[in-house]
């Protein structure tokens, strides 16, 4: 009898894949440096039998995230617009990554993040419809907002419902001590903090019963000093494995490296204690320009894995991308 992985105490599969053999899904507006197109969310809806994701455009600075869109697919890879908004709809300086999920009713959540033009920190909203299709920015209700929950910046979530309960991955900005009068002066001058160095860019997580109200469970998975990811540690997805949960989070080293971080891999029992699985440095990059690859996001069916990612092209401007990993 020849040994199995499990007969030889060896339990979980790689969940490498090459980025260069994915396929191009979205195209950025422009080529070169600040052109983008990418920060995706996915999520299969077996009700339509249909892909919906959700994505944002950005031209070079100082033009910042002006357009977020969702788009609808029969076979995860060939999307059709369906929604779209402006930085100007939500009256403020720059919008990122979205999320979709359903409400117990079978309604649609979508939960957008931008820049509040109030105070210049990111947030993190909510807006109920019928279809994918039908989302009305003015309806938009508060989730977190940065001061709510004692930090500088919330943005990038991502949702997932487990057990009846829905769990919330967030980008938050920490607050830092022994800033000086100037440094603070300097923190949301920009409405931009992230690229300030003068915050680090950590994971919390927060819960809801029903999608709207959010309970914040506190910091998840903080960056590490003096490593590839001391300045962020963003967690973009979570999958759910026989052996616990696997996840894809976003790195970098300095603010330097802000807008165009590469990936790791981290792994939990309980989504809440998450171990590094990449330790000197990013497991997943683009051969091209930076390296960049981040938010990734992922769709499991019932034999492949799809994944969704923001790439670094040649030209130095970032596509979005689909691959494929065999369950």
């Amino acid at each position: 009898m020849s040994p199995n992985n499990a007969t030889s105490k060896e339990f979980g599969r790689s969940w490498l894949f090459d980025p260069a053999e994915g396929v191009t899904i979205i195209e950025p507006a422009g080529t070169g440096n600040g052109h983008w197109a990418g920060a995706p969310s996915v999520i299969y809806d077996p009700d339509s039998a249909r892909f919906y994701l959700t994505y944002r455009v950005r031209k070079p600075q100082p033009i910042r995230g002006g357009e977020c869109y969702i788009a609808a697919s029969e076979d995860g890879v060939h999307f059709e617009q369906i929604w779209s908004a402006t930085k100007d709809d939500f009256d403020s300086p720059s919008v990122e990554r979205f999320c979709l999920t359903k409400a117990p009713d079978g309604s649609w959540l979508l939960y957008p993040s931008y820049v509040d033009s109030a105070d210049n920190r990111w947030r993190i909203d909510v807006i109920q419809a019928d279809d994918p299709s039908s989302f009305e920015v003015r309806r938009r209700q508060t989730v977190f907002t940065a001061s709510q929950v004692g930090v500088e910046g919330v943005k990038d979530p991502w949702v997932i419902k487990l057990n009846g309960l829905y769990y919330m991955l967030i980008s938050y900005a920490t607050r830092m001590q022994a800033l000086t009068p100037e440094e603070r002066d300097r923190m949301h001058a920009t409405a931009d903090i992230y690229n300030t160095g003068l915050t680090l860019s950590s994971t919390a997580m927060a819960v809801s019963h029903d999608g709207f109200k959010y309970e914040w469970l506190g910091d998840l998975f903080p960056p590490r000093p003096n490593a590839w990811d001391a300045y962020a540690a963003r967690v973009g997805c979570v999958i759910a494995t026989d052996y616990g949960w696997i996840g894809y989070y976003d790195g970098s080293a300095s603010v330097e490296g802000n807008y165009e971080e590469r990936t790791g891999l981290v792994q939990s029992w309980d989504l809440r204690h998450f171990q590094r699985l990449s330790f000197d440095g990013p497991v997943l990059v683009s051969p091209h320009g930076t390296g960049s690859l981040r938010y990734i996001d992922a769709v499991p069916l019932d034999d492949e894995i799809l994944l969704y990612y923001e790439y670094c092209r040649a030209d130095g401007s970032h596509e979005l991308r689909m691959n494929r990993l065999e369950r």
